[in-house]
Formats: structure tokens, sequence, C-alpha cells
């Protein structure tokens, strides 16, 4: 699966999606980026450019365009999948009878599977053949910055390390680091949980509590995800590195979030709804919430920050009612236990 003429098939023309692929096919990989639009990828393929998603990206001419999914599949060498969670078991569903012998899959949706609330990786262990090689694509990285060739560092974990080599190998580019692990856990923990903590961050900054109040809120969450990571089997390296402290960072800080635009909204009094209406793409951590906040429970972990985004999101309690609940928690050791 080395070199140039390896066959990879993006699955999703979103603008994460969509700026793999042209790194992909600036890369020298063998590109196909599949959407389920026909309109759309038509326009794509007519414009070369993606209007709605990147508008200031040009699309490689070796980029290739589909909107049949079983044949772009089928010809693929390498599937990346880069759809929002929620589509993401439905997609391996209809691709799994079609996956060339060989093939393998990597995973740079962030989030959980939303019907089961199971990590992607245990959806595409069910639901694809057996020994199919699987990796997890991580790490701040927002997709405009990628597209026109801004400097960019991931990470690409899986239990078979020579496939997440071969994977970071086609990724990696002057601009593009992509480095390698094996921890699948804490790498998808890590994706997920950041969008549930950038609301919070910006829910923040819209209140407009000051820096201090960001950099309290950004430290405590990765205190969560640290320990909620412990709990389920993940690494605390992999949370200290580019899928946890990168990501977190990036994505509590950057106006590009989605997530921090929408906890901005939430933050100036805007009713949910309408601060999803105006963002205009899916927000991952309206639904993640829901699962990151269930694995603490199962787990017995505490996760306060998050509690709190789960009932501001679901409407329980407005940002000003959380904020209050926050401060008014007990005061404690910052590290009762080691991780």
């Amino acid at each position: 699966m080395n070199g140039p003429a390896t066959r990879v098939a993006v699955l999703g023309a979103g603008s994460w999606g969509t700026a793999l692929a042209i790194l992909l096919a600036r890369n020298g990989a063998r590109t196909t980026l599949w959407g389920r639009d026909p309109a759309a990828i038509a326009a794509m393929a007519a414009t070369r450019r993606n209007a709605r998603y990147l508008p200031d990206a040009e699309l490689p001419a070796s980029l290739e365009l589909s909107a049949d999914l079983e044949a772009t599949v089928a010809a693929a060498e390498l599937v990346l999948v880069v759809t929002p969670s929620h589509a993401f078991g439905d997609v391996l569903r209809r691709i799994a009878p079609v996956l060339a012998q060989g093939a393998g899959l990597a995973s740079a949706t962030k989030g959980f599977d939303p019907p089961s609330g199971r990590f992607l990786h245990e959806v595409a262990e069910e639901v694809l053949p057996p020994g199919t090689p699987l990796a997890v694509v991580t790490g701040p990285s927002f997709a405009k910055e990628v597209a026109v060739g801004l400097p960019t560092a991931v990470t690409v974990h899986s239990s078979d390390e020579d496939f997440a080599q071969r994977v970071a190998q086609l990724l990696h580019s002057p601009s593009f680091r992509a480095y390698t692990g094996t921890d699948v856990i804490g790498a998808e923990l890590g994706g997920a949980m950041k969008n549930v903590l950038a609301v919070a961050t910006g829910t923040a900054d819209g209140m407009k509590l000051g820096l201090n109040a960001r950099a309290g809120i950004i430290t405590r969450g990765l205190n969560e995800m640290l320990r909620l990571a412990a709990a389920l089997g993940g690494k605390p390296e992999t949370l200290m590195g580019l899928a946890g402290v990168g990501d977190l960072v990036l994505t509590c800080t950057g106006d590009l979030s989605r997530n921090r635009r929408l906890g901005l909204a939430l933050g100036r009094g805007v009713p949910l709804k309408e601060a999803v209406a105006e963002i205009g793409q899916v927000v991952e951590s309206v639904e993640t919430v829901n699962q990151v906040v269930a694995l603490g429970r199962a787990a017995g972990i505490e996760l306060p920050i998050s509690e709190q985004v789960l009932r501001v999101l679901r409407e329980e309690i407005t940002p000003a009612e959380g904020l209050r609940i926050l401060l008014a928690r007990e005061q404690k050791p910052e590290y009762p236990e080691p991780l």
C-alpha cells in the first residue's frame, strides 16, 4: 500500500474529507472523493472546488470525484472515512460487502456511534470483514488550513503498527506531519471529547468571563479527559499529545471550530436550534456529549464540565446556571488520585 500508486477512497465530501482528499492527491495517491449528493459532486467536478465547504481551495486535477459509494470503495486499497459520526455505521454497513480483500480502513471521524454509544472502531470491528486493518486519524487540524497547505501535525493510531505507519506515510508531506501510535481508545476519546469541552470554553468566552476562565476550563477539561481515558484503558501520553492537548487547545481557542462557535452563541444567549442553524454544518458535540457523560457515569468518573455542557445542550439549564453549579463545587486537591 506504499507509494504513489496507492488507490485511496475518501468517504465524505464535507470540509475535512475534502481537505484530506486534496492532501492525498497532492501527495501522489490515486484518490477518489465520494459524496452522497450527486448534484454537489457534479458541481465540484465541473468547478474543481467545494463551493459549500472549502470555496478557497482548488481541487487537484488528479483528484477524482464520485457519488457511487460501492464502486468507489471496491477499487480502493485504503478507505478513509470522514463522514459525520451519525452516518459512520450506516456507511460501513454499505461498504462491507464490497471492500477489496486486503484493503484497510482509517477513520478521521470524531465522535461516537449515536445509536449504541460505542467507539467507532468497535463498530468497524463488528461490521467489517474479520482481520480488516483499522486506524484512527486525529489531531489539531482545521480543514481550511490543511487544504491551503499550512503546517499541520496529526497522529495515526492502530493496533497494527505497520498499518498505522502506511497510513501516516500516505498523509505525510512537507507541510503535514503524521505521527503514529497504538492507543486507539485514547486517540478516539480525545478527538471526541475535545468537542464537548470546546462548547464549554466557547460558552465562557461568549459570556465574556475572561482569559483566566478559558485557561481554567481547558485545563480542568483535560483532567476529565485523562481520568476517563485511564478508566477506559487509554494511555495518558496519548491525551498529552496531539490527540488530546493538541486538539483540545485548537478546538477551544480557534474560531474555525464549529463546537467553539456553538458555545460562543450559547454564551451570548442565542437559542440552541438557532445557533446550530447559523453554523450550517454538523456540530458533533450535540450528540457526542451524551456518550461522553454516559461513559463517565458507567465508569464512576466524575465529569463536572461535561455534565454541565450536557444540561445546557438539553436546555435544562442556562449557561449562567451551569457556571454557578461549577463554581459552587467544593474545594479539593487538583489530583486527588494518581492518573
